[in-house]
């Protein structure tokens, strides 16, 4: 408060740190675009920007799109920083940049919460969910924004519920530079995958928004410039299947009411597919893309890391299912496993072939805090904390040699462009044409995604069309989307695929990490421009 007993503004700056390029962020399709910079805006850091106290003044600055300048910096009274273990190096640079000003830096988000023990050097550490420590939080600093003596740690202990959760500050996002949308329906999964710190995080009772919530979120990225595509970040979009069920009608209902805007995508449990009366409605909805951790198409491995639940319709079938409701599949797998044999990079490759599934993101195993498989290799001795060199922190059973040269080989032989564009050429024939038909009126028919789609396909046919070292394949798969008059299949696949052809073609050569999991990522720092 200030004398008067008015309250004092604070001036709250929020950074999101760049990622390094990896396979599911499609950064090589970006000049393809009309001014796409980053992938995704940041549910977490943009709901807390959304909690800060009204009377604050509040700037949202994602590095992914531009960096953070000293101005930005000085005009802070503090700085909030959030992020993935990925993102270490980034994170500890905003904070180096803010300290150089003597701002105050709290930072929040999944790493800090595994991991309080990594980041010494931040002021304050937001450790949990939003809830009592965010309040606490704002009240320090409304008392006082200066640098505390010693580092401060905020533990959440009584959780917001998420019918209590503001919506995103998509206001100060640029919506318009991502390449697809987000939006968070539910938090939590019931599953205990060995490898996955998600249970630990968030839990394995699903918290859930209300469908009234769902929808003003989507009015907002709506009105905030947002095309293309929507992303429900949720841990697994079917944890509570009742739910899902009851929100599905509101989806469809606001498609109807706003002209199909959206395309719709989630993440999984590959056990949807029993489950008609989700994949009916959610096809009614237009979602057009489901990502599945499959993860091993090995019954044994499966079963190993407590992952059974895959086994309950046979993978190939399932993802036949998804496909015949008109949507496509994206696949998670890994390698590394302690089952995997010397025959495994083949046996993929295999499943790859016969899935039809034109993207796969392929990792290396990694072990991260608060999993069981942590623990386990913990206790086994074969954890790896000290080799920069390895793109794992496991100690495979087969050699580490091996089990790489596996990863490069399966991402040099599915993404070849020859390979990617025939399964695109199945999704085509046995996907698409299940998806609803869509009006051409309201957002889809304006002006801006006319010129959006033109600028776009020009970008295609000269990057890829006529400088592209595969124009090849694409003019065999283009020139027949382009005589049935599906253009919109056309653009998305292009873009989607010079990515995958283009970052495999560097992870095959050793340019790339083997993960996007990294729990001590191998990449440089790369310096705010």
């Amino acid at each position: 408060m200030n004398g008067r007993g008015d309250p004092t503004i604070r001036r709250l700056l929020c950074v999101f740190p760049r990622y390094a390029p990896s396979f599911g962020s499609f950064e090589f399709s970006y000049p393809l675009t009309d001014g796409v910079r980053a992938f995704m805006p940041p549910q977490g850091l943009l709901v807390i920007a959304a909690a800060a106290p009204r009377h604050w003044q509040v700037r949202f600055i994602d590095e992914n799109i531009a960096p953070a300048t000293r101005d930005d910096f000085a005009w802070a009274d503090a700085v909030f920083v959030s992020g993935m273990h990925v993102q270490r190096r980034q994170m500890e640079d905003i904070r180096r940049r803010a300290h150089a000003l003597d701002k105050t830096v709290a930072l929040g988000g999944s790493s800090v919460s595994a991991c309080p023990e990594h980041y010494p050097n931040f002021d304050y550490l937001h450790v949990g969910e939003l809830g009592d420590a965010t309040e606490e939080l704002f009240a320090r600093l409304d008392d006082d924004p200066r640098r505390p003596p010693a580092q401060i740690v905020l533990t959440t202990r009584e959780r917001r519920d998420l019918t209590a959760f503001p919506i995103p500050a998509y206001e100060l996002a640029e919506l318009p530079r991502y390449f697809i949308g987000s939006i968070q329906f539910s938090s939590g999964c019931p599953y205990q995958c060995e490898f996955c710190d998600i249970p630990a995080l968030y839990g394995r009772v699903p918290r859930l928004k209300t469908p009234a919530q769902v929808c003003a979120e989507l009015d907002k990225l709506l009105a905030g410039g947002l095309v293309g595509a929507v992303y429900f970040v949720d841990d697994n979009f079917i944890a509570h299947k009742r739910a899902v069920r009851e929100l599905l009608p509101h989806l469809i209902e606001w498609q109807k009411h706003n002209h199909y805007p959206y395309s719709f995508a989630c993440e999984a449990t590959l056990n949807i597919a029993k489950r008609p009366e989700i994949l009916a409605p959610m096809r009614e909805a237009r979602f057009d893309t489901v990502f599945c951790g499959i993860e091993t198409p090995d019954p044994d491995a499966l079963k190993s890391i407590s992952k059974e639940h895959n086994m309950m319709v046979p993978i190939v079938e399932a993802v036949g299912t998804l496909n015949g409701y008109g949507m496509e599949v994206v696949s998670g797998i890994i390698l590394g496993l302690d089952t995997d044999k010397p025959e495994t990079g083949r046996h993929l490759l295999e499943f790859v072939e016969r899935s039809k599934i034109p993207m796969l993101t392929m990792n290396l195993l990694q072990a991260l805090p608060r999993t069981p498989l942590w623990d386990r290799l913990k206790r086994e001795g074969r954890l790896i904390d000290d080799d920069d060199g390895r793109e794992s922190n496991v100690d495979f059973r087969l050699p580490y040699g091996e089990v790489l040269s596996a990863w490069r080989e399966c991402m040099r032989i599915a993404f070849s462009p020859e390979k990617l564009y025939a399964r695109y050429e199945h999704q085509v024939a046995a996907t698409y044409p299940n998806r609803i038909a869509l009006p051409f009126s309201g957002p889809r028919a304006s002006w801006r995604m006319i010129r959006t789609g033109l600028t776009m396909l020009r970008r295609i046919v000269w990057h890829v069309g006529i400088r592209g070292h595969y124009r090849r394949v694409f003019w065999r798969f283009a020139l027949a989307r382009l005589r049935h008059g599906e253009i919109e299949a056309l653009i998305m696949v292009a873009l989607v695929a010079h990515h995958l052809i283009l970052f495999a073609r560097e992870a095959s050569s050793g340019r790339r990490d083997a993960s996007h999991y990294a729990f001590k990522p191998r990449a440089s720092l790369v310096p705010a421009e």
